[in-house]
C-alpha cells in the first residue's frame, strides 16, 4: 500500500537546500483551543503535527486515543506523526493509522520483534519510524535502518513534556547520521527540549526533524514561536 502523505519531503521552493522540518508536538498544547493552536502553527510553516500517545506502563502518563487523533486529523491538512510510547505497540497502529496517522513511531526498547512492527506500519499505508531512549544505543538500530523512514532520538526519557535537554543527544544525533548509508534515509529526528537554545546544535549534528512540544505551545503565540524557531534553524544551516 502507498503511504499516504510524504511529510519529510521538502516543501516546494526551497531549491534543494536542506530543509529541517518542524514538528510541533501536541502534548503540551491547549486542549481547550486545540484547533486554533493547530492552526496557528500550520500557518507559520510547520511540517508536521507529532503526537504523542503514552499508555501508563511504558511511561508513565497516559494520553490521547484514536478518537482525539481523529479530531486533530480533521483540525489540520499537515501530516500527523503518531509516536507510540507504549509497551505492546502492535495493537494500537490499525486503530491509529485508521483515525489518520500518516507517520507512526515505535520504540526499539517496546518491541519484541521490530522488523515485523515496522512491516506492519508500512503495510497500513504510514511511514514508519524507531524511537529510542537516552540509554539506548542508536547502534542497536543498525540492522532495521534499511527498513525505516526515519530514527527518533530521544533527548529526554520519555513520558512527560518540558523537561531539561540530555547534552549527549547531539552525539547520538551525530551517530545516527553516521549509520546511514543512504544520505537521507532514515530522516534523523530529535524529541525532548528542542527549543532555540538547544535547536541550532542539533541542526548543525545532522538532525532532519526537530520536535518541540513547550518551546512552540507553551509561548504566548505558538505561530510567531514556529517563525522563530524556523529562523533559528535557518541561520544554523548558514549560507546556500
Amino acid at each position: 500500500m502507498d503511504v499516504k502523505r510524504t511529510p519529510w519531503n521538502p516543501p516546494p521552493g526551497t531549491g534543494g537546500r536542506r530543509h529541517v522540518l518542524i514538528a510541533p508536538s501536541v502534548l503540551a498544547a491547549d486542549f481547550a483551543h486545540l484547533a486554533r493552536q493547530l492552526e496557528a502553527v500550520e500557518r507559520a510553516g510547520a511540517d508536521a503535527i507529532h503526537v504523542d500517545v503514552m499508555d501508563g506502563r511504558f511511561v508513565p502518563n497516559l494520553s490521547l486515543g484514536p478518537a482525539v487523533v481523529a479530531a486533530i486529523r480533521r483540525s489540520t491538512a499537515l501530516p500527523l506523526d503518531l509516536h507510540l510510547m507504549v509497551e505492546d505497540p502492535d495493537p494500537f497502529l490499525a486503530p491509529f493509522a485508521e483515525a489518520g496517522a500518516d507517520a507512526i513511531t515505535v520504540h526499539w526498547e517496546a518491541c519484541r520483534h521490530l522488523e515485523r512492527t515496522i512491516s506492519a506500519i508500512h503495510e497500513l499505508g504510514c511511514l514508519a519510524g524507531v524511537a529510542v531512549n537516552p540509554a539506548t544505543p542508536v547502534a542497536f538500530l543498525s540492522e532495521i535502518l534499511p527498513e525505516i523512514d526515519w530514527l527518533l532520538v530521544m533527548s529526554v526519557n520519555p513520558g512527560f513534556g518540558g523537561q531539561p535537554f540530555w547534552p549527549r543527544a547531539r552525539h547520538k544525533v551525530e551517530q545516527a547520521v553516521s549509520l546511514r548509508q543512504d544520505r537521507d534515509r532514515p530522516r534523523v529526528a530529535v524529541d525532548g527540549g528542542v527549543d532555540e537554545g538547544t535547536a541550532p546544535g542539533l541542526v548543525r549534528a545532522g538532525a532532519d526533524v526537530l520536535v518541540a512540544g513547550t518551546a512552540i505551545f507553551g509561548a504566548p503565540d505558538p505561530g510567531e514561536a514556529v517563525v522563530r524557531l524556523r529562523r533559528i534553524v535557518t541561520e544554523a544551516l548558514g549560507p546556500t
